[in-house]
């Protein structure tokens, strides 16, 4: 039984979107350490917006070096702890596993969206999801949410560039400004 009326909601994706991300041989990596982590231009100010005009904000996050061993769960919280204290986030999701782990959670699957949907009463059919990379393009689409694809020109080799986007941007901001420009933010049938 949810306790609140079904609001829309904008999954972000983290690297890339809300933080810099450091690109490896074409593919973007998280930041290390606490040191690294920076909040990209606008950020701040296009979270703000969003959330004044009615949207949960759900980071959802596959950091796979946790189960590689190459960071820990204690870097990857302080992160997020540095990610709570600078922007209205209402939860921050994360997959901590790697592709061979088969998980539901790890995008491309919609596990992460979903089950935050179902946790926190929100409207996947009046919700986007902002990302970087494919992955985050295909799981929004599996739930039924709009795909904003935020074009950081990684290289298409190694990253290769997704199908089924509503709308490609340059960053956040003009993420933000988009999605409350639409008629199914606002309560609209899409």
């Amino acid at each position: 039984m949810k306790l609140w009326p079904s609001r829309p909601a904008v999954f972000l994706d983290r690297d890339g979107v809300l933080n810099e991300a450091f690109v490896h041989d074409g593919v973007p990596t998280p930041p290390r350490d606490i040191s690294e982590f920076r909040l990209l231009p606008g950020v701040q100010d296009a979270c703000a917006a969003l959330k004044k005009s009615g949207f949960a904000l759900v980071v959802i996050t596959n950091q796979p070096d946790i189960a590689r061993g190459t960071q820990t769960r204690a870097q990857v919280d302080l992160i997020h702890d540095r990610l709570r204290g600078l922007l209205p986030v209402d939860e921050i999701c994360v997959c901590p596993h790697d592709d061979a782990d088969d998980c539901s959670c790890r995008k491309p699957r919609p596990g992460m969206l979903l089950d935050a949907a179902d946790r926190l009463g929100l409207d996947l059919a009046r919700s986007a999801c902002v990302g970087d990379r494919w992955r985050d393009v295909e799981a929004a689409n599996r739930a039924g949410v709009m795909a904003i694809y935020v074009k950081c020109g990684y290289n298409v080799t190694a990253e290769p560039e997704p199908t089924g986007v509503h709308v490609a941007v340059a960053d956040l901001p003009e993420a933000a400004a988009w999605i409350r420009r639409q008629d199914w933010a606002a309560g609209g049938a899409r």
